[in-house]
């Protein structure tokens, strides 16, 4: 990785989870179903043990991401951020645009970012243009559906 992968406590938590679930709960279950299928005899007709293996395969590779993504995270508290008048990760950012939208986000790590619910990953070129930026600051960020430019209107933090 060239660049660290900051993440929240409550992000590094929901990977940990993740990661316990699957190794401790799921993967065993499904090693105790491959095992018992591989015993019925022809494996090749065996809908329990083909799709058990592929299973198996799926959890391995997540297993194997899972712990990539946690030994290369960083966690940040954005509670303890130093500079609350500035746009850093974890601050919850509200914006408008020209048309006077105001939208809310929230900067998470990129292995937490979920758009729907105004969670941006901290790469994300609206992410990037907003960083370091103060409250009344203009950016301009170059989107897939054109170039816009944003005002900073409001800066908030978690309480510590």
């Amino acid at each position: 990785m060239d660049r660290p992968n900051y993440i929240t406590p409550a992000g590094y938590a929901a990977l940990r989870a993740e990661y316990d679930a699957l190794f401790g709960t799921e993967r065993p279950k499904i090693v105790d179903v491959v095992s018992w299928a591989a015993g019925n005899g022809d494996r090749s007709e065996n809908g329990d043990y083909l799709y058990g293996r592929k299973r198996l395969r799926e959890i391995d590779r997540r297993l194997g991401w899972l712990s990539k993504r946690m030994k290369a995270a960083k966690v940040v508290d954005p509670a303890r951020a130093p500079d609350r008048s500035r746009v850093w990760f974890g601050a919850t950012v509200t914006i408008a645009d020209e048309d006077d939208n105001h939208r809310t986000l929230t900067l998470v790590g990129d292995d937490e970012a979920e758009a729907g619910a105004g969670k941006v990953g901290w790469n994300a070129p609206i992410a990037r243009a907003l960083r370091g930026a103060a409250i009344g600051d203009l950016r301009r960020v170059t989107l897939p559906a054109g170039e816009r430019e944003y005002e900073v209107m409001a800066i908030t933090y978690p309480a510590n």
